[in-house]
């Protein structure tokens, strides 16, 4: 019930906002089996929105412990071209898939090592594999624009399953694996701890070196998953497009969310309406016909309304604004009376 409560802000924008774009496109909640799945706005939203859903879980688990994870957009890029690279160069699709996730573990140890054990800034940490991630995954396409053609891997991108698009199922497997993970075991108490004080945690016979490693890699997981979706969707490899600023969208996801970047407490499921928010604005905007000039700008709009009216302190300003403008509380007003006698 605690849980529901907490991401109940969350649900009633997810509401207004899908009634809002019901308002420019009526029939933006329908949803039809055609050919064996379902098909319609909400679930383009489902499928296009399993990028940033999945790099949001990760995010959630590094801002958890006061970090920042920057590169997860170029590690988008990275594993999407080792994928496409295995593809072409006959490994398999389990090939494939290994190789793809053991290079976004790769680059969450990277980071984890610069973090937990350099001492370094998470922001300024993970800005270096941001800036040379895309030089590497354009070594490894050879600068090309990498296609494949490969059944198997496609399915991650556009197959569907029971109806449902894959991509969907991927966020939402991984979303439910890691909050059991983290709520039916002791690590997510652990990772709160170190968020709220590393030191003290430490001092509390908590290994924070190797548990901030841990969520980095992670995080690297799940830009993994995200790129082998990214790339599977278009059956190749972009290296200097794949995954570019989506690191922006994961971390502001996080935030509409209601997580706080000072670390300690988290939740996964109000991510994950944040990136269902965010998408939800992209898919809305397209469909009510704005020039794609204006996107951008409406969306950021929009954004800034959302964390405007999520904020703890609206309730304490607003109840400042109305003992100075409006009508003084009771008690005040009593207190007054009796002075004047």
């Amino acid at each position: 019930m605690t849980a529901l409560l907490r991401i109940t802000p969350q649900l009633l924008t997810l509401a207004a906002l899908m009634a809002m774009v019901t308002l420019f496109f009526p029939g933006f909640l329908k949803i039809e089996f055609v050919d064996g799945r379902l098909v319609g706005p909400v679930m383009d939203i489902l499928k296009r929105g399993a990028p940033v859903g999945l790099l949001a879980v990760g995010m959630t688990l590094v801002i958890a412990t006061r970090g920042i994870d920057l590169s997860v957009g170029t590690v988008v890029a990275i594993t999407g071209a080792v994928t496409a690279w295995a593809i072409t160069n006959g490994y398999g699709l389990g090939g494939a898939l290994v190789l793809a996730l053991a290079a976004g573990a790769v680059a969450g140890i990277w980071n984890g090592c610069l973090v937990a054990i350099a001492g370094i800034q998470p922001i300024v940490a993970t800005l270096i594999l941001m800036t040379s991630g895309r030089g590497i995954a354009q070594l490894v396409t050879e600068g090309r624009i990498l296609t494949f053609s490969h059944d198997g891997l496609a399915f991650f991108g556009s197959g569907d399953l029971l109806g449902i698009p894959v991509p969907a199922l991927i966020w939402l497997a991984t979303a439910i694996g890691v909050t059991l993970l983290m709520r039916r075991t002791a690590l997510g108490l652990l990772v709160e701890a170190v968020g709220v004080n590393r030191a003290a945690s430490a001092l509390a016979g908590v290994n924070a070196t190797v548990l901030l490693i841990a969520v980095y890699v992670a995080s690297g997981l799940c830009a993994a998953l995200a790129g082998i979706i990214a790339t599977a969707d278009i059956r190749g490899a972009d290296a200097n497009n794949a995954g570019l600023w989506l690191e922006l969208d994961a971390i502001l996801a996080v935030v509409i969310g209601g997580n706080s970047l000072l670390g300690g407490r988290f939740s996964i499921a109000a991510a994950l309406l944040g990136a269902l928010i965010i998408q939800t604005i992209d898919t809305g905007i397209l469909l009510a016909g704005f020039p794609s000039e204006y996107n951008l700008v409406i969306k950021a709009a929009l954004v800034l309304v959302i964390l405007v009216l999520q904020s703890p302190n609206l309730a304490g300003h607003w109840y400042a604004l109305r003992r100075t403008f409006g009508r003084q509380p009771a008690a005040t007003t009593a207190t007054a009376k009796g002075a004047k006698q």
